[in-house]
């Protein structure tokens, strides 16, 4: 029974191997933008800290939704409403009760942007921070940097051969860089943003200037072909 050959790492004399990186990386407009916004009340008893509460997160709602398809995705994060006990005297004595509730908002549409943000930020005990831009998870962007990788891989490679008097013949492996070995890519920081309003909302309010965070696109490969053995 004829045994396999076994596998050799580095190529033969008369397949030499070749192994190289293909790297790139692209500066691009991002495609949407996300802010947090989070709505607060506090009232000495329960009922009316909750009614606070709702009034103010159907008036975030109402104004976030009037936008229609400038904004793609509006979604609560959480709830809460907690009593504050007081700092003094015996017993669990409440002395008020505090209510949050936190809304994210996607958008699409950049020119609504800015105005969206401050009328927002003048509604009251309404904080709201952000922008974090972003692409979408699908964007042609990441596809168009692994192809220009890919690219780059091959004409390193086919670089290397000439220098050699030789010319590549065959792909053997080509393989995103850390595949074997995936760590979570580093969540981007926000734009330095934050705004609260206090009181109640003006008849208007002045609209906010954003300029969109360009985004950086990585793509890693490692390739590895076999050329003519080389005359040396």
């Amino acid at each position: 029974m004829t045994q396999p050959s076994p596998h050799l790492p580095y190529g033969t004399p008369d397949a030499p191997r070749i192994a190289v990186r293909g790297e790139a990386v692209l500066d691009v407009d991002p495609e949407i933008a996300r802010l947090g916004v989070t709505v607060t009340a506090r009232g000495t008893d329960r009922r009316t800290a909750l009614e606070d509460l709702t009034r103010r997160n159907a008036a975030v709602l109402d104004l976030v939704k009037s936008y229609g398809e400038a904004v793609e995705q509006v979604e609560t994060g959480s709830f809460s409403v907690s009593p504050e006990l007081g700092r003094h005297g015996r017993g669990e004595r409440v002395r008020a009760y505090h209510g949050q509730v936190r809304v994210g908002v996607e958008l699409g549409d950049f020119t609504a942007l800015g105005e969206l943000v401050s009328r927002l930020a003048s509604l009251e005990l309404t904080r709201v921070d952000g922008p974090w831009w972003a692409l979408r998870p699908a964007s042609p962007a990441y596809g168009k940097a692994r192809r220009r990788a890919v690219e780059q891989a091959v004409e390193r490679a086919r670089e290397y051969a000439t220098a050699l008097g030789s010319e590549l013949v065959a792909l053997l492996e080509l393989a995103d860089e850390g595949a074997e070995d995936a760590r979570p890519y580093p969540v981007a920081a926000p734009a330095r943003m934050r705004a609260a309003g206090y009181g109640g909302a003006p008849e208007s309010v002045p609209e906010l200037d954003l300029e969109p965070q360009r985004q950086t696109v990585n793509a890693s490969v490692l390739a590895r072909f076999t050329m003519a053995p080389p005359a040396l």
